[in-house]
């Protein structure tokens, strides 16, 4: 973060395509917008962007009072899922001898254009607007120069004639608003480009536009799939009684889950006194949900192992692919966020089977307690991640 000495110069200095003021606290876009526009990072600096909140456009203070409750709804600017990739920023409040301000350090993103509720937001100067075609184009050629995660890479094998061209009409139209797209007059590979579904100077999908898009994603990515097993038991070596396996796109199989899944849930009469009775579940199954989501955004799609949904007669496993990455320890689980798989998440979050980053875990759990079920319990090992959820009493 800024020391005191440099946000009293940026204080003092004019604004620039690094530095932002504002005496708004409550104006959630225009927060949103600034964070996207330093993490497109547009001019190219490298270096961070800093929206200082509390201070007036000549860099007078507005006397704001910095509480934890403000630095919280800041926060949730990077978890809110509005503001896509999720951009890396950090938060602090600074007490000058004229006052206050809260601080908002935001980092170049390596994964542009981010977009906030689907447009892409740039600095030019000391202006803030949306980037034209030829800005979009300039940010998505850099992000090719930069991938480094796997979804981003080009899947060289999975041109355009591999690909469901309406399944990315369906898809841009959630991501994008309507108007932007009706203005786009550049061809469907950069329209893909631009939300990280396609490599141009390789002419192929990216690994993400491949589980997304293509027509068998399997021919890519044969562990892309997810594997059901009903077993009239407590282990593996009983006897299974039912077996399905979800593959597909992304799209139609995240649908097909989600129906699948209410429809395992079982409920029970229970009284509750002696003339009334209520209906009680087994699992909650927004957790269940919540638990086989983040295997589907999390897993490590090199691995050819599917991952495992086994439901047992008193317990539910859901087993995946690669274990913890990034800033992800079992010490710090589940409160600390990483994303190995960055436009995936980014995905299941435009599709709806995500609404809050960072926080699925720990809801699932509180739908746990309150249906009465113990506590997940997770497994980290190097090569999967076991979530085993046991069933209400």
């Amino acid at each position: 973060m800024l020391t005191t000495d440099e946000l009293n110069a940026f204080l003092k200095d004019i604004e620039s395509d690094r530095v932002e003021r504002t005496i708004s606290t409550t104006d959630t876009d225009k927060l949103s917008e600034a964070v996207c526009a330093f993490a497109n990072d547009l001019p190219n600096h490298r270096k961070p962007g800093y929206l200082i909140i509390g201070a007036n456009k000549d860099g007078t203070l507005s006397g704001l009072k910095v509480t934890d409750q403000l630095l919280q709804n800041l926060g949730g600017i990077r978890s809110d899922g509005n503001v896509l990739p999720s951009p890396s920023m950090s938060i602090d409040k600074y007490s000058l001898p004229e006052g206050e301000v809260a601080v908002i350090e935001v980092r170049p993103s390596e994964l542009p254009p981010v977009r906030y509720r689907g447009q892409i937001w740039i600095r030019t100067g000391p202006r803030r607007g949306i980037a034209n075609a030829s800005d979009e184009r300039i940010l998505t050629e850099r992000r090719t120069a930069r991938s480094v995660t796997f979804d981003t890479t080009p899947c060289l094998q999975c041109g355009l004639d591999e690909l469901a061209i309406d399944l990315f009409a369906t898809y841009q139209a959630s991501a994008v608003p309507a108007d932007v797209i009706k203005e786009n007059r550049r061809d469907v590979n950069e329209q893909m480009a631009s939300l990280r579904l396609f490599n141009v100077s390789n002419n192929c999908a990216t690994y993400a536009g491949a589980l997304i898009l293509s027509k068998n994603p399997l021919a890519w990515l044969p562990g892309a799939y997810v594997q059901f097993l009903r077993v009239d038991g407590e282990s593996i070596t009983d006897t299974i009684i039912n077996e399905h396996r979800f593959s597909g796109n992304l799209q139609s199989m995240l649908r097909e889950l989600d129906g699948f899944l209410s429809m395992q849930v079982q409920s029970r009469p229970e009284p509750v006194s002696f003339l009334r009775e209520q209906q009680v579940y087994d699992y909650p199954r927004w957790a269940l949900r919540e638990f086989v989501m983040n295997a589907i955004m999390h897993r490590l799609y090199q691995s050819n192992a599917p991952i495992h949904l086994y439901w047992f007669n008193h317990h539910v496993e859901v087993q995946s692919p690669g274990g913890l990455y990034g800033e992800v320890t079992p010490e710090t689980f589940p409160n600390a966020t990483d994303y190995r798989n960055p436009v995936v998440a980014e995905a299941m979050r435009v599709l709806g089977y995500v609404f809050r980053y960072g926080h699925g875990v720990l809801a699932a759990q509180g739908a746990l307690r309150n249906n009465g079920n113990p506590q997940a319990e997770f497994t980290f090992e190097p090569n999967y991640f076991l979530v085993t959820v046991r069933r209400r009493p």
